[in-house]
């Protein structure tokens, strides 16, 4: 299965793009022989404000896939649960997973009513950076804890 990280705006140079860019390395690497992968990050820019355009440049990259939203209203899974998540989507045969980080003032409501999923980090309120940081990061540790490797809790 692969595993896109889609989000709106272009991170400039930044230890946020060296954080995503080492857990997507690590994730892919890691993954391979779990049949999850490779791991990319899209970044996407619209040329007019408002929640209507940034969904405009997301949904070609949507098509055919199974799409969780990152929303603060959606469920904030324990790391094991969502590695669960991952297992079981890719077990039950999606070829591509695409997990949707929105702009500033969120996502629009259409494109997130037709999700498949929803997302949290808790309750708190992140910058889109850091939560692209903490998505990858996930990612590469449900893909080591499927691998069976160890986790910090056990």
């Amino acid at each position: 299965m692969k595993l896109t990280i889609l989000a709106v705006g272009r991170l400039a140079r930044s230890p946020e793009v060296d954080l995503v860019r080492t857990y997507v390395e690590r994730a892919t690497a890691a993954g391979r022989a779990l049949g999850l992968g490779p791991v990319d990050v899209i970044e996407v820019e619209s040329r007019k404000p408002g929640k209507a355009a940034e969904a405009d440049v997301l949904r070609p990259h949507l098509a055919g896939c199974h799409v969780i939203v990152c929303d603060e209203r959606g469920t904030a899974y324990p790391s094991r649960a969502f590695a669960a998540e991952l297992g079981r989507l890719r077990d039950q045969g999606v070829r591509r997973l695409v997990l949707v980080i929105g702009g500033a003032d969120g996502l629009d409501l259409d494109l997130f009513a037709s999700a498949d999923g929803r997302l949290a980090f808790g309750p708190q309120t992140w910058p889109h950076a850091l939560a692209r940081v903490m998505l990858a990061e996930q990612i590469y540790r449900s893909v080591t804890i499927l691998a069976g490797g160890p986790y910090h809790r056990d």
